[in-house]
């Protein structure tokens, strides 16, 4: 059997959403979709694409965990080859998109149990237990009244022309899809880089002010890969970020000048975490500056060979690979100063006389 998962009402036009106002004045949107979600993971790429729309169009924050964003979920199977839905069950209150995507698989599985042992799916209301893995009834819905679908004499009817909706249009910003497209255009970046920048608004203008002037791409790596993990660790989101764009962006040209090595802005990187402060103070309060002095270098170099002759005779014998062990070496001695570039030419250099 086939699955069918969605927010679908049958009987309805699958097309309609509506807006409702509340006693307190607050703007309730219901977005009603078409039947056509074929999988727990289709439901989720369709709720969170929407709900980036939303934030990105500020209607909604989109927090399911504190319900400002929640999903009933329509499910039903069917055979493959059989063209008529069967039977659904709508789950409520869904507050995850990974709940929603958990509760569709093992409501689907349930149905696909109850109709192979012959019986069939009763058209009910039911909740999903994230903690017992299960969906339990709620109560029977049998029939299209039941759903409480009446006219309402009070609603007038709302007619928008289309010039209306072309002004509306023309006032919209920038939406995910097209920012993605002007990333991977404008910036260089691959579509998955784009994809993962674009999701979330702020990480959007986060990006574009610490890549301002800067390589982009190495600047979308030190986001998406340093930063966002250590966030992460901390249980913390962009907006909440120890470190701003402009002292992300500081630390990039602290690496595209030579003033640190990319060891080195590990360092900086964490010491920003922890004390916000820009990279140009941490590196100037603790000595970080990458050592560029030829002689310095050279130095050191001499040093680890004249120590270590067993390896530099591997080195000469044709091991190359023994020579990431002498940049180590010399790397520890400088206490990660040293351009690894240089330290790697120079040994080299010395290792082939």
């Amino acid at each position: 059997m086939e699955q069918d998962a969605g927010k679908s009402m049958h009987d309805q036009d699958p097309k309609r959403s509506f807006i409702d106002l509340n006693r307190a004045g607050v703007c309730l949107m219901e977005i009603v979709s078409k039947p056509d979600l074929r999988s727990p993971e289709e439901a989720g790429i369709y709720v969170r694409k929407l709900r980036s729309i939303m934030r990105y169009l500020g209607t909604c924050d989109g927090n399911m965990e504190q319900g400002s964003l929640r999903a009933d979920v329509n499910v039903s199977v069917r055979l493959q080859g059989e063209t008529d839905y069967r039977t659904r069950a709508e789950i409520k209150n869904v507050n995850s998109v990974r709940f929603i995507m958990q509760a569709i698989e093992v409501e689907a599985s349930r149905q696909i149990d109850v109709w192979e042992s012959g019986e069939e799916v009763v058209q009910e209301t039911r909740l999903f237990d994230p903690n017992r893995s299960e969906t339990r009834s709620m109560r029977a819905k049998e029939f299209a009244h039941d759903y409480r679908y009446f006219p309402d004499p009070d609603l007038l009817p709302l007619d928008l022309d289309r010039s209306y909706v072309e002004r509306i249009a023309a006032d919209l910003p920038e939406l995910p899809d097209a920012k993605k497209n002007r990333f991977m255009a404008s910036y260089g970046l691959s579509a998955y880089d784009s994809g993962v920048l674009v999701n979330e608004k702020e990480i959007a203008l986060y990006f574009e002010e610490a890549a301002d002037g800067r390589d982009p791409k190495q600047v979308a790596n030190w986001l998406t890969t340093n930063l966002f993990g250590a966030l992460n660790a901390a249980g913390k989101d962009i907006t909440e970020s120890p470190i701003s764009a402009a002292h992300l962006g500081g630390l990039v040209d602290l690496l595209a000048d030579g003033t640190v090595s990319s060891r080195i802005a590990k360092d900086v990187f964490e010491e920003m975490f922890c004390t916000s402060k820009d990279p140009v103070t941490i590196v100037h309060e603790k000595g970080l500056k990458q050592i560029t002095d030829m002689g310095a270098i050279e130095s050191a170099v001499n040093e680890v060979i004249t120590s270590n002759p067993e390896q530099a005779d591997q080195v000469r014998g044709g091991n190359d690979k023994a020579i990431g062990w002498f940049v180590g070496q010399v790397m520890k001695a400088t206490q990660g100063k040293a351009n690894p570039q240089t330290v790697n030419e120079l040994l080299r250099k010395r290792l082939s006389s």
